[in-house]
């Protein structure tokens, strides 16, 4: 029987949606079925990426042999999968009453659910706890916790949960990666560049070079820290082999504009408020003022929309032009999956950048939809990508001069939708937001109809979970340090400002 385990994740999880559990494939079956037959069609549906005909056939085999741990297990990951996020967390626990092996990883997975997927930290901070009681030297479970103190605002916690795992394991890349971003020059710098010389493995280059230029930016040492950034960025593009196709991304901006040519009729209710632009755009700062308002919770980067697009095959064109029904079934299953993880709230945001790819959909599911658009430097916006180790979907930031292209279709696309929806679309510089917080936000709250309430300044109290590259940046106070940044990379960036002008 197959029997998969998942690694503790590294990042910022991203729940995938499918359809909601039902029949979805007629009985065949002519010879009596066994729990046997049942784990080996399910693995042929997992195999074959069919996540709903897999769930449906390992809770068919558990009906009839309930006592399978294993079983529960797998169930536990492809509900976590499917989006049903609670459902998987019973399933982890069944596993867990039904005796499986390596509680601690049961742990550390529901763990992962309950910070990741449901932003609930103090549910995953328990989880992290009983894993690392069963099993102290529990490094996955360390560096999880770790990772949570951060997302808290609690970089001192975060740093020793990263000694610990280093004292552990001292080669552990990501463990010194870590503590180097919280710490400082603790551990010193030399031990980060000798570990970076020493491996032989691009992708532990990557994390360790960021986390060197992370520091050597702090120390204002910037000449070292761009090198130190294109080092890791070349060796990101290594270890994942991620490239970015310039003339490929620019025929599906203009897919899309085809596709949706003019503008939704504006009617029923708005849904959710959608917050997009450029990542590192100030998109993140947006949310946590909104979130300090009495009406408003967030949701931080919900991955609907995207999952929603990947059924519309082929994507834009079946999404223009969807029949009545269909909508209405995606709306649905948007509006559940958002409600069961934020549930009873006036408005929740969605806050994932690169929806902008995806207005027409939001439009054609939420025509009344209200929308903010972050908006930065370009400079600044790409630089800040650059200094960060991104998933390898976004490979264009592995170089600047591609992340110039990026963002010269991104400005492109967005013309585009607020020539459409001019009176939907609101853009919300981020340097002004720092220079001229209340001014800026009084005129977002007007727009989205709600009243002014000055908690929304102070929202660097909030003691929510933030799951994003930002996270320790929306834990201070306002400040314009990240605004004209680039200038002192300027010698550096002749091919960048060539690309943008």
């Amino acid at each position: 029987m197959p029997f998969c385990r998942e690694r503790a994740p590294k990042g910022i999880g991203r729940a995938r949606l499918d359809r909601r559990e039902r029949a979805i494939y007629p009985e065949r079956v002519v010879a009596p079925v066994s729990p046997e037959s049942l784990l080996a069609e399910a693995a042929r549906h997992r195999a074959a990426g069919r996540i709903e005909e897999a769930i449906v056939a390992y809770e068919r085999a558990l009906a009839m042999r309930p006592e399978a741990p294993n079983s529960w297990y797998n169930l536990a990951r492809l509900q976590r999968q499917a989006g049903r996020f609670e459902a998987a967390l019973e399933s982890y626990s069944e596993a867990l009453r039904r005796g499986a092996e390596g509680p601690e990883e049961i742990h550390l997975n529901r763990a992962v659910i309950y910070a990741d997927d449901l932003l609930a930290g103090d549910e995953a901070e328990c989880e992290l706890r009983a894993a690392l009681a069963l099993r102290p030297d529990y490094v996955p479970a360390l560096l999880n916790l770790g990772n949570l103190r951060e997302d808290k605002g609690e970089g001192e916690a975060a740093a020793a949960a990263y000694r610990r795992a280093l004292e552990l394991e001292p080669d552990n890349a990501t463990a010194l990666a870590r503590l180097t971003n919280v710490s400082g020059d603790d551990p010193p710098l030399e031990r980060v560049r000798a570990r970076i010389a020493a491996s032989a493995r691009a992708d532990e280059r990557a994390e360790l070079g960021f986390a060197l230029g992370q520091a050597l930016d702090r120390l204002g040492a910037y000449d070292e820290a761009f090198a130190a950034y294109s080092a890791a960025n070349r060796a990101s593009g290594e270890a994942s082999g991620a490239r970015y196709d310039r003339a490929g991304h620019e025929a599906f901006v203009d897919r899309v504009m085809r596709a949706f040519p003019s503008p939704e009729p504006r009617r029923g209710e708005a849904g959710p408020i959608f917050i997009l632009g450029m990542f590192r755009s100030g998109s993140t700062l947006v949310e946590q003022m909104l979130a300090r308002h009495s009406r408003v919770t967030a949701g931080g980067e919900i991955d609907l929309i995207p999952a929603l697009a990947a059924r519309l095959h082929p994507y834009p064109e079946r999404a223009a032009i969807a029949e009545a029904e269909a909508l209405a079934s995606l709306r649905g299953f948007y509006l559940d999956a958002v409600a069961a993880r934020r549930p009873e709230t006036d408005f929740v945001t969605d806050k994932r950048p690169d929806n902008f790819l995806h207005v027409g959909l939001i439009k054609r599911l939420f025509p009344a939809a209200r929308i903010v658009h972050t908006t930065r430097d370009p400079v600044d916006n790409i630089l800040s990508l650059f200094f960060l180790h991104l998933d390898p979907s976004m490979a264009y930031a592995l170089g600047l001069e591609d992340a110039a292209h990026w963002y010269r279709q991104y400005r492109r696309l967005m013309a585009h939708w607020k020539a459409l929806y001019p009176d939907d679309i609101y853009d919300l510089p981020y340097d002004r937001l720092v220079a001229q917080p209340r001014d800026t936000l009084a005129g977002l709250l007007a727009f989205l109809g709600l009243d002014w309430e000055e908690a929304c300044l102070a929202y660097e109290g909030a003691d929510n979970l933030v799951r994003t590259a930002s996270a320790a940046q929306v834990r201070r106070p306002l400040y314009r340090g990240s605004s004209g940044r680039w200038r002192h990379y300027e010698r550096h960036l002749g091919p960048l400002l060539a690309a943008l002008s």
